[in-house]
């Protein structure tokens, strides 16, 4: 069993990696762009469609306002990357906005970024898996009608490939990162082309349709409300940067300068995209509705909806189907990697926490392929766990996104004007102070910007769904207090006690007694050793024929440790020791009591539900008794013997150092 488990997790993981070899799973720009700016890229999937689902409200009117929103969107995303450029040379370290907020602003503005960006880690991986479902169910119905499995598997199968390490999936995702950016271009290029230059009548499918607007007494304050709603979804272009200024340890040197080249290009390819869509969408005359059985007149019977990049796909490419089918699978792809990017960026920021005790302290530590495998499969647990609950709808989900993002935002951009204020203050160099200055003013219109989305975002979206991820936030906040108030106070009491030195007076040592074998006579002759000023063997009567039979037994036998027999009218076992041990240590207080208890070591899992239950149920309370020592005194059965063996030819390099399968030990 404990064989084939091992053959499995190297299958799907791979083999170890050394800690020596970290520096080898460091990524050069071409593999880091895929892997860090697939999440922004894969926006323009979703972030268009969105616009125009919420300007549907209003009827196709509203649908004139796409492209100033777009150039909204477009502005804040610009400000936004060259702000981060500004964090990711200041603070390369990787702590990304938590460090920024920490170290200028507080703990308590840093843990608000930490649980923040953690919830929008997790639903990065949920609207981007659920978005790439809708997507792959435009062409293939069977998808449509089964999306929360496919995006569940999909999650499942990101693990697996994060959990082989960075390196590797960097890897296994550029190609298709690189295959969707360049067939994007393809698209939009030969759309614009034929519009244009050739004077094609590109046309959608939904062209023909008549929007009904569900709302048409919008003026003044209500429209204007609608309008700053759809630049709110609009803005989930925007998530995904924020994961390079995380990430920025996982570049290959120099770092920094690496990890500011690749969020430049992110910001701009993103940036072209989006227009490009919107400009493209607009001129072949789409009609998305938000209830396309409700609000669309003129469509055949039992018409469904398409995603808007794979209607456009169909009219780019009218007559030549593979393209259309080419840009649906790319599509797909992105929207299925662009979860990579919080696969990449969660973990970091797990283990930065974790380090700071705010999380778990397994969250700090590297796996086999020196990933952080615990906060991956955390990440992935929560992402399925949204998935499940929302049904895997991109249009539920989008509204508790980007909250998280845009808090993070606002507090890394005031904490960057701090921290160039503070660093002014010391500098005297004329050339070093006006890059400070510039970079402040940077800074400073990328949190007047985004201070402005954040509050555009809350009065928008709150009702809607936002208010679940402001929760979550708090929640988890208060869990990391939590957490690290608890290991304050562990390290405070460790520290508090002094070792006074003293050692106990006497030992009086209890070996439990089940029946006279050889797993109690080692566990005699091993408390012997001890040389105890007291030792004694102790049974439990919960049968009185079978202890009979055991004391029978034992004056017969050449043992000289006295068997002490305690009764159990409610035939417990667990209580009758309890109330043993507690009165002796009660009768000598400065005696140390040690129980030795007899336990099979075995081969196989389902022999521990058959041996060692009592065993474990004793030791689980024995532990909490002051003055109380517990030892185990191990019997290996022969299905043991077996595992061992295979254990040690499963250790990687086992066979070269010596180790056979028919020994115990070294050849």
């Amino acid at each position: 069993m404990s064989k084939l488990s091992t053959a499995a997790k190297r299958l799907l993981v791979g083999r170890p990696f050394r800690s020596d070899k970290l520096g080898h799973t460091l990524l050069p720009k071409r593999i880091a762009l895929p892997v860090f700016a697939s999440d922004a890229m894969s926006s323009v999937a979703y972030a268009p469609e969105e616009i125009f689902l919420v300007l549907s409200v209003a009827g196709i009117s509203a649908y004139m306002y796409t492209p100033w929103i777009g150039l909204a969107v477009c502005a804040v995303m610009a400000v936004v990357v060259a702000s981060y450029r500004q964090n990711v040379h200041a603070y390369p370290s990787g702590g990304g906005d938590y460090e920024v907020a920490t170290t200028n602003l507080g703990p308590t503005a840093g843990l608000t970024v930490g649980s923040a960006l953690m919830v929008d880690y997790v639903l990065t991986v949920a609207v981007s898996i659920s978005s790439a479902a809708s997507n792959i169910g435009s062409a293939v119905p069977f998808v449509a009608t089964h999306k929360v499995l496919f995006a569940v598997a999909a999650i499942v199968i990101l693990t697996a490939i994060n959990l082989r390490g960075i390196r590797e999936s960097g890897t296994a995702f550029a190609i298709p990162t690189y295959a969707f950016i360049v067939g994007m271009f393809l698209m939009l290029g030969w759309g614009l082309f034929r519009i244009f230059v050739l004077g094609d009548d590109v046309k959608a499918e939904s062209a023909g349709f008549d929007l009904h607007a569900e709302n048409t007494q919008l003026y003044g304050i209500a429209f204007a409300f609608l309008i700053a709603r759809a630049f709110s979804s609009g803005c989930a272009a925007l998530t995904g940067v924020e994961a390079i200024s995380n990430g920025v340890p996982a570049f290959q040197k120099p770092k920094s300068r690496n990890a500011a080249t690749t969020l430049f290009l992110l910001g701009a390819i993103a940036i072209v995209l989006l227009m490009g869509i919107i400009t493209l969408a607009q001129k072949i005359g789409i009609v998305y509705a938000h209830n396309p059985a409700e609000q669309l007149t003129g469509a055949p019977e039992g018409y469904q909806q398409k995603t808007l990049i794979a209607q456009i796909a169909e009219a780019v490419f009218s007559g030549f189907p593979i393209g259309f089918y080419f840009i649906a699978i790319v599509t797909a792809l992105i929207l299925v990697l662009a979860a990579n990017t919080a696969f990449n960026g969660f973990p970091v920021l797990g283990s930065i926490l974790a380090q700071d005790r705010y999380l778990p302290r397994q969250l700090h530590t590297r796996g086999d392929r020196l990933a952080f495998s615990n906060g991956i499969l955390f990440l992935s647990g929560a992402a399925i766990a949204f998935v499940v609950f929302f049904g895997a709808e991109v249009t539920k989900l989008i509204q508790l996104y980007i909250v998280g993002v845009f808090v993070s935002f606002v507090l890394s951009q005031t904490g960057m004007i701090r921290h160039w204020t503070r660093h002014l203050k010391s500098e005297s160099d004329p050339a070093a102070r006006r890059r400070m200055k510039r970079s402040r003013v940077i800074n400073s219109i990328g949190l007047a910007m985004t201070a402005t989305v954040l509050v555009i975002v809350l009065i928008t979206k709150f009702a809607a769904g936002a208010w679940i991820a402001i929760v979550a936030m708090v929640a988890i906040f208060i869990v990391m207090k939590s957490i690290r108030r608890h290991y304050d106070s562990v390290a405070a009491e460790l520290e508090e006690q002094e070792w006074d030195g003293v050692l106990p007076s006497r030992t009086h040592s209890i070996v439990l007694v089940s029946k006279l074998h050889m797993p109690t006579m080692r566990a005699i002759a091993y408390a012997r050793a001890t040389r105890p000023d007291t030792l004694e063997a102790v049974t439990v009567n919960v049968d009185e024929a079978d202890t009979r039979a055991l004391v029978r037994e034992w004056q017969n036998s050449d043992i000289t440790v006295p068997l002490k027999v305690i009764e159990s009218p409610y035939r417990e076992i667990t209580k009758p020791v309890l109330d043993y041990v507690r009165r002796v240590r009660r009768d000598s207080p400065r005696e140390v009591v040690t129980v030795f208890i007899p336990e099979y070591v075995v081969g196989h899992w389902w022999e521990q539900i058959l041996h060692n239950q009592s065993a474990l149920r004793l030791k689980s309370r024995l532990l909490f008794q002051p003055g109380v020592m517990v030892t185990s005194v191990p019997w290996q059965l022969s299905s043991s013997e077996r595992a061992k063996r295979e254990r040690i030819q499963a250790v990687p390099g086992g066979t070269r150092r010596g180790f056979d399968a028919a020994e115990d030990g070294p050849r």
